[in-house]
């Protein structure tokens, strides 16, 4: 008797348990479809690295000089690491769109050919959308890449054991911005050393006189 009346109020706890929580899904309603989807892996102003493009400025002067044009372009879900594409990505930072795609063009890897096929739309998009006049007048300011949706599988090993392993996928963004690239600072070993022992000298050490 004392069994069944413990199994009896087992059942009736899930259910009011099952119940409260199904009248908290109706209530909010279309919200928990789009809780479900949330992907969190990438920052959030990489989530909307596209809508950079339709942002409208002020209209200038006469007198002062023409903006240059901003293209954001990327590419989502690549089969590839984070960790691969982010040489590359950093190899091609400050460059010129020409010597990007030509350093791209003689590199076997992988990420390398997603990379350059990025860099061709982008190319692309700001002659046809943002009204560049000469597509070689342009230059990557902004070249990183994001880590994209991992998937759980399972990998199989002897004696009816197995392991977890992840398939890996990234996300490439790119931005171009028309005109020459900056020249990059040149810096001697003398101010690196100065550097480094200035953040020495500004170093907080817990505990110490």
């Amino acid at each position: 008797m004392a069994a069944a009346a413990m199994t009896g109020r087992g059942v009736a706890l899930i259910r009011n348990i099952a119940g409260s929580v199904h009248s908290r899904l109706q209530i909010l309603g279309g919200a928990s479809q789009q809780l479900s989807c949330l992907h969190t892996s990438i920052s959030l102003d990489s989530k909307h690295w596209e809508k950079s493009n339709h942002k409208v400025y002020p209209p200038q002067l006469p007198e002062e000089p023409r903006r240059p044009a901003e293209v954001y372009h990327s590419r989502r879900q690549i089969k590839y690491s984070k960790d691969k594409m982010w040489y590359l990505a950093k190899m091609i930072r400050g460059m010129s769109i020409d010597e990007a795609i030509a350093q791209l063009e003689f590199n076997d890897k992988k990420g390398a050919k997603i990379m350059k096929e990025v860099l061709l739309e982008a190319q692309e998009m700001a002659v046809k959308n943002h009204n560049v006049e000469y597509k070689s007048n342009l230059y990557v300011a902004e070249s990183f890449s994001g880590k994209g949706k991992y998937l759980k599988r399972i990998r199989y090993h002897g004696r009816g054991m197995f392991g977890i392993m992840d398939r890996v996928y990234c996300h490439y963004f790119v931005k171009l911005v028309e005109g020459v690239p900056p020249k990059p600072e040149q810096s001697t070993s003398f101010d690196q050393a100065k550097e480094y022992v200035q953040g020495l000298k500004n170093r907080t050490i817990i505990h110490s006189l």
